[in-house]
């Protein structure tokens, strides 16, 4: 430990990583004994993901540094780029900074630049959220993310199996259960949608009569699958479309494919016009999840759907490939890239009434007990790397 706080860097990569460790943001920017050290990188900086750089700083985190990284293209080429930027840059920034523990979150393409940045320098790095399983690029990621950390801060039981039977110590693997968890027990606590999102959060296509029931729609593209995105995300349009029910949509992450389907979305709402569709780019975290918790179903591939939707209990309607064997709750069900299965599981998911909470992803302290981990354990650098 370097004076009297430890000082932890995170680094922030995309609009859905924000919500997954703000808590523990939180936390550890309040603990006595550690030193918050934030570092916003990748697509959180870019306006045409949502800038949830915005978001962040209005929050009232103060950011010791941003790493534009982001090639443009979206596709694998591009992702093994901008990953590669994100090794250069990040290096840098871990030195200068001088961090007494890096984490990062999850297994997002780029993600793997934070480790092994950190990892190479002899930093000891704590992963959140390893050792689950998802299929496609994110679960390579996760897993390398893994091997790289020393401290693994797990998000369920399932998960911590799957580390140590990965090599990892027993007694380096925590389940902490999901921050973003942490959240949606707020949501669930104080559940009121005090707010019109069109009017708060703007974004474009029609105005809704959403007060007596809609749904939320969050599809991304598959990274092992890019060259299908435009049909995959046509399938699921035309479905919500004929369902004339209405609908807040929110825009894919940065992805391989991901301009397959933002082409997908944009040429369908110019030449269909659909009056029951609402785009949004990004929302703060606690809006999205009150957001989520008054709709009748989320639709789509979001990991949304089986973490923080398993804990407000909203059925779901998951597409296709993107989170294939990922621990899920009761409230999900599986359907094919087909117009008619969309169409006929989300009519069925609007009449089926809120899930019974579960609490698979955890039960809404992972934030605090992530910083107290972080205080009070001994973080070493335990890998060996020969030169």
């Amino acid at each position: 430990m370097n004076g009297l706080k430890r000082k932890i860097c995170v680094v922030v990569t995309a609009r859905p990583s924000y919500s997954r460790i703000k808590t523990a943001l939180t936390a550890i920017k309040n603990h006595p004994n550690l030193e918050l050290q934030l570092v916003i990188a990748g697509s959180a900086l870019l306006d045409r993901y949502g800038n949830a750089v915005d978001f962040i700083e209005r929050d009232g985190f103060s950011i010791a540094a941003k790493v534009f990284m982001v090639l443009e293209g979206e596709n694998p080429t591009t992702m093994a780029k901008t990953t590669g930027i994100g090794v250069m840059e990040l290096t840098n920034v871990f030195y200068n900074l001088q961090p007494d523990a890096v984490i990062t979150v999850a297994d997002r393409f780029e993600t793997i630049a934070t480790s092994i940045a950190a990892a190479y320098q002899n930093i000891p790095l704590v992963h959140v959220q390893g050792g689950e399983v998802t299929g496609s690029i994110d679960e390579k990621v996760r897993h390398a993310n893994t091997k790289l950390a020393d401290l693994h801060l797990v998000c369920t039981v399932d998960a911590r199996e799957r580390v140590i039977k990965l090599g990892e110590e027993p007694d380096k693997v925590i389940n902490t259960g999901c921050p973003s968890i942490d959240l949606a027990k707020e949501a669930e606590e104080n559940p009121e949608l005090n707010f019109d999102p069109i009017l708060k959060y703007g974004g474009v296509g029609a105005e809704l009569n959403w007060k007596n029931g809609y749904i939320v729609v969050m599809q991304h593209p598959v990274t092992t699958e890019y060259k299908e995105a435009k049909k995959h995300i046509q399938e699921t349009l035309r479905a919500i479309k004929a369902l004339d029910y209405p609908a807040f949509w929110f825009w894919p992450n940065v992805d391989a494919g991901s301009d397959g389907t933002s082409n997908g979305i944009r040429a369908f709402r110019e030449l269909e016009q659909p009056k029951n569709i609402h785009f949004f780019k990004n929302m703060e975290p606690m809006g999205f999840l009150k957001l989520l918790k008054n709709s009748k179903a989320l639709i789509g591939n979001s990991s949304a759907g089986l973490r923080e939707c398993a804990y407000l209990g909203v059925p779901v309607v998951n597409i296709g490939n993107r989170q294939h064997r990922r621990s899920r709750a009761g409230n999900v069900t599986d359907v094919d890239y087909k117009e008619e299965e969309i169409l006929k599981a989300t009519k069925s998911a609007i009449e089926q009434k809120h899930f019974q909470s579960s609490t698979l992803y955890g039960n809404g302290n992972s934030g605090k007990k992530i910083a107290d981990i972080l205080a009070e354990t001994e973080l070493t650098f335990s890998k060996t790397i020969t030169y």
